[in-house]
């Protein structure tokens, strides 16, 4: 198992995407395991999803009276990640933000360019000269990927030593693309960067869009759930405290700076897999998903479930089978997510019971 090599406290961090779901929680985190450390947060705050869960989330940082910088501005303005890095000179940078979402990328593009690719290769450049003259430079990077990645590959569990050269969106495209980004700023500039792919995240205050979010709140609206694939899908749900844990065990070990035979860095880069290992079956997912809603008082017991299910083919950008190998997650870092998915599922069926009552209007 890896030894940590930087100690977060008397850090400042650099959280991209920090009201977003992975990122307020990984806020919250850090503030809890560390009294003495510096946050920066910056979102944009679009309107992808209800604003209003984003603005909880930051409400719930702020509640903590720490150390805290929030800044709206997105990644994708240059001088504006220019300006946070001069002015708060980060040790750690932790990258989240980005557009989400395999079917939004098939009808909005753009948003998926200007932030995945534009805001991520600002990041890197921000990375790159952070330590230039005598300033000390970020000691490490860490950044957000995805299953996605893995595309049409036939070979289950995905390793992250599998070819992954046949995405199947733009999005996955792009986070692709971020890795290949980040090799290439490693071993030219030697930053030390660790991707992360990511998944399937839930959990309480997630994104609407997931599944579990948006099946909830169809059924809770007496509306019809599509379950694609006429249910043949399996998923690697990961729970979202597993994701956290991940992130901050990986955050305090950045790969090693050496020198190859040419003179020049060997890239002090690492790719890993966050996911439960356990893929569930989509219509086993609903059933678990139901059976916690009504034991939360979200929905009655007699809820005919039944026809408010519809089975659909797959839909563009969709893959049968997410499967993670956390093995070198496990091997470097003694962990591997392992939260059941009923547990995770019980924690947001009770959240959502809160939630859904606070938007009653009077």
């Amino acid at each position: 198992m890896l030894k940590d090599n930087i100690t977060l406290t008397g850090k400042t961090v650099l959280v991209t995407g920090a009201a977003g779901f992975i990122g307020a929680n990984l806020v919250k985190r850090l503030f809890n395991d560390e009294n003495d450390i510096k946050i920066i947060g910056i979102d944009n705050l679009t309107d992808y999803y209800d604003v209003n869960i984003k603005l909880g989330r930051l409400k719930e940082i702020e509640s903590l009276g720490r150390d805290w910088t929030f800044i709206r501005g997105s990644i994708a303005d240059k001088a504006a990640i220019t300006d946070i890095f001069t002015r708060y000179r980060p040790h750690v940078v932790v990258n989240l933000a980005a557009q989400a979402g395999v079917r939004y990328s098939i009808t909005n593009p753009d948003a998926y360019v200007e932030s995945n690719i534009i805001g991520f290769y600002n990041i890197l450049e921000a990375c790159r000269h952070s330590g230039d003259g005598e300033k000390e430079g970020v000691l490490h990077l860490v950044y957000a990927s995805s299953s996605s990645v893995y595309g049409s590959n036939s070979k289950v569990p995905y390793s992250t030593g599998d070819k992954v050269d046949n995405p199947v969106s733009l999005y996955a495209a792009t986070k692709k693309s971020n890795e290949l980004m980040a090799h290439a700023y490693s071993k030219l500039y030697d930053i030390p960067s660790t991707g992360l792919r990511f998944f399937t995240v839930y959990g309480p205050a997630g994104r609407p869009d997931m599944a579990y979010f948006g099946f909830t709140d169809r059924l809770v609206a007496g509306k019809t759930i599509q379950i694609f694939n006429y249910g043949n899908c399996r998923r690697d749900f990961t729970y979202i405290d597993d994701i956290v844990e991940g992130l901050v065990r990986v955050m305090r070990h950045a790969p090693e700076r050496k020198t190859g035979d040419d003179g020049l860095p060997i890239p002090p880069y690492k790719v890993y897999n966050i996911g439960n290992s356990h893929p569930e079956n989509l219509l086993d997912f609903v059933t678990i998903l139901q059976e916690e809603l009504v034991d939360a008082g979200v929905l009655p017991a007699d809820y005919d479930f039944d026809s408010h299910m519809e089975l659909v083919p797959m839909q563009p950008g969709d893959v049968p089978v997410t499967y993670a190998d956390t093995s070198p997650l496990e091997e470097d870092f003694g962990f591997r997510p392992a939260t059941p998915l009923r547990e995770g599922l019980r924690k947001f069926a009770r959240w959502y019971k809160e939630y859904s009552f606070k938007q009653i209007k009077p």
